[in-house]
């Protein structure tokens, strides 16, 4: 098969794909039972057919607001719209249903997948593929998944989703960390030592723990000595030896 012949045939399948597109209407649900619409909007969900999933459970909500269906279907929503790749979408649908229902059986799940959501948005797909580079992180989805997380685990400390939120916490904290640390060295390497002290200052006092900390240390020290502030240098010197007893400077 010649490369027209492919790309004919590839052209033909999309358009039968799009036709077989199953539409629904405003009457497309309107004889059914609040649990017969859960029960499709869950059947296409266990097939990963997202899109047709979110119609079922949004027309749960339209038709049958006051049902118990109606929060399962707010809940099941919430992922399939994630899995849609609408983290927007996601986003609201778990803002929605901890305004609705803020002490409901669920809600933990809705703070934990606003955590995901924020945590995925905006990801490549070879960003999902291989690990971030510090250099290309979107810090301000990030900062609000490594919140949303924290929320579950002051709100909901025993939830089941509590310890993947710990890890991911941890994680993220480490890529902020690691973002703030390449910065830092990009002003050292340019010999801008106030803005790289400041740099590696901010990830010593706001991220406990994160193995950064180290060469941001380090950076503080080289960049205090080339400013001639050498009690600064000497207090992070201290810093650095009581953390770091093995790696004495």
């Amino acid at each position: 098969m010649n490369m027209k012949k492919f790309l004919l045939t590839c052209f033909c399948a999309l358009i039968v794909s799009a036709c077989a597109t199953k539409e629904y209407s405003p009457d497309t649900f309107k004889n059914l039972t609040a649990k017969q619409i859960l029960k499709g909007g869950e059947e296409a969900l266990a097939k990963r057919n997202y899109t047709e999933s979110i119609k079922y459970f949004e027309a749960i909500d339209a038709l049958y607001p006051f049902d118990p269906e109606a929060q399962q279907g707010q809940v099941d929503v919430i992922y399939a719209y994630y899995k849609a790749e609408d983290h927007a979408s996601a986003l609201a649908a778990a803002n929605r249903y901890i305004n609705l229902y803020p002490e409901g059986e669920h809600t933990d799940y809705a703070y934990y997948m606003k955590g995901v959501a924020n945590f995925d948005k905006d990801r490549t797909i070879l960003q999902k593929i291989y690990p971030r580079r510090p250099e290309n992180l979107d810090i301000a989805n990030l900062q609000a998944a490594f919140v949303n997380f924290g929320e579950l685990l002051k709100k909901f400390p025993k939830s089941v989703y509590a310890k993947d939120a710990e890890k991911r916490m941890l994680y993220v904290r480490n890529l902020l960390a690691g973002h703030e640390l390449y910065i830092a060295k990009f002003y050292f390497d340019r010999k801008t030592y106030i803005a790289a002290a400041n740099r590696a200052s901010y990830i010593v006092k706001h991220f406990e723990g994160a193995p950064q900390i180290k060469d941001a240390l380090k950076i503080m020290i080289k960049s205090y000595r080339a400013l001639g502030l050498d009690k600064q240098a000497n207090d992070a010197t201290r810093v650095f030896n009581l953390n770091f007893p093995e790696d004495k400077i």
